[in-house]
């Protein structure tokens, strides 16, 4: 992000009014390699073509604020592959981490990795490392530590259904699983943080907290993403679910949460009404049905039908309901762009 874009967006997080409203996307593998005519392995393997899709995003759209901006990552294999996860490759598809906990008595071995040097993560931070100079010529920071919430760390470490699963029937090696992911994430956001002294943000991705109850949400997630967002101190703190988002709505001032980004089927004066006055809300159109399969019609339409209902556009960022999809064209983001 630029220093500009930056200090609008803490203008906008603490309460400053802007018109027309502030537009933001997230983007990462999922819809820039695509977008930008190179394949998903591409992207990963190559600095060069990372490097050059990103800086085609931010030429393409100055005026918007790419969330959390020049994202390192390696999809949902990141942090999964410090933990020894077995990552699947593919030319055009997500990679994908598998199981490392076939037994809940597997989870007594699992260990706390280095970030520093274990799995992808070193790459991640010396590909930052090797562009630091180039993002900052064009006008860029390295803005956020970034990392999975620990319940999607654990789902890709055991299986979603199975993590699920024991975490009713088996609490306590869970709760054991959760500490080793928290410490190491907590680490891992330290370590960025370190490296990149411009980071004055968090941004933890968590859809599984969307898949409980209440009970369950106080007692598997609550107190691991409040020590996340404890870890560094910082003025942006920034979550993503775009599961479910209700449950976690009610809580996120007490987690510390500044900045939430939540599914389209909640809409703003409804997600306004259960997080808060205070949490800056980032949405909200469908971003699959409509930013990436809609015309420009059908995308102006639908950021018309978000906005209108509200009395109050204090702490609106307009985005789509989650990250950025597959194959959102460019004509569709000009369109949400001029809607807005």
């Amino acid at each position: 992000m630029t220093n500009e874009q930056w200090e609008k967006l803490l203008a906008v997080i603490n309460g400053e009014l802007f018109d027309p409203l502030p537009v933001g996307f997230i983007i990462d593998s999922p819809w820039l390699p695509g977008w930008a005519g190179i394949s998903a392995l591409d992207y990963y393997s190559s600095d060069q073509k990372w490097i050059d899709a990103n800086l085609k995003a931010i030429q393409t759209f100055p005026d918007v604020m790419f969330l959390p901006g020049f994202w390192s990552e390696y999809g949902m294999c990141t942090e999964p592959s410090a933990f020894g996860a077995k990552c699947r490759w593919s030319e055009h598809e997500l990679p994908h981490a598998g199981k490392v906990i076939a037994t809940l008595e597997d989870i007594a071995r699992i260990e706390k990795p280095n970030p520093r040097t274990d799995g992808l993560l070193p790459f991640v931070l010396r590909r930052l490392e090797l562009y630091r100079s180039r993002i900052e010529d064009v006008g860029h920071q390295i803005r956020f530590a970034v990392a999975r919430g620990p319940l999607n760390i654990a789902t890709f470490l055991m299986g979603t259904t199975e993590f699920l699963m024991a975490l009713r029937t088996d609490p306590e090696p869970i709760e054991r699983l959760l500490t080793v992911i928290t410490d190491f994430t907590a680490e891992w956001l330290a370590v960025q943080n370190e490296c990149f002294p411009s980071i004055e943000g968090v941004f933890i991705l968590d859809d599984i907290v969307g898949f409980l109850g209440e009970e369950d949400f106080r007692q598997t997630a609550l107190p691991y993403l409040k020590r996340l967002y404890g870890a560094l101190d910082v003025p942006v703190r920034f979550f993503h679910n775009d599961a479910q988002g209700l449950v976690c709505a009610g809580f996120l001032g007490e987690i510390g949460v500044n900045l939430f980004n939540f599914s389209y089927e909640h809409s703003l004066s409804e997600m306004r009404e259960r997080a808060g006055e205070t949490v800056t809300l980032l949405g909200n159109i469908p971003p699959r049905d409509v930013l990436a399969q809609g015309t420009p019609e059908d995308v102006a339409g639908s950021v018309k039908a978000a906005v209108e209902p509200l009395s109050d556009t204090r702490r609106i960022i307009l985005s789509c309901g989650g990250g950025m999809p597959p194959d959102v064209p460019t004509a569709n983001i000009e369109a949400f762009i001029k809607a807005v």
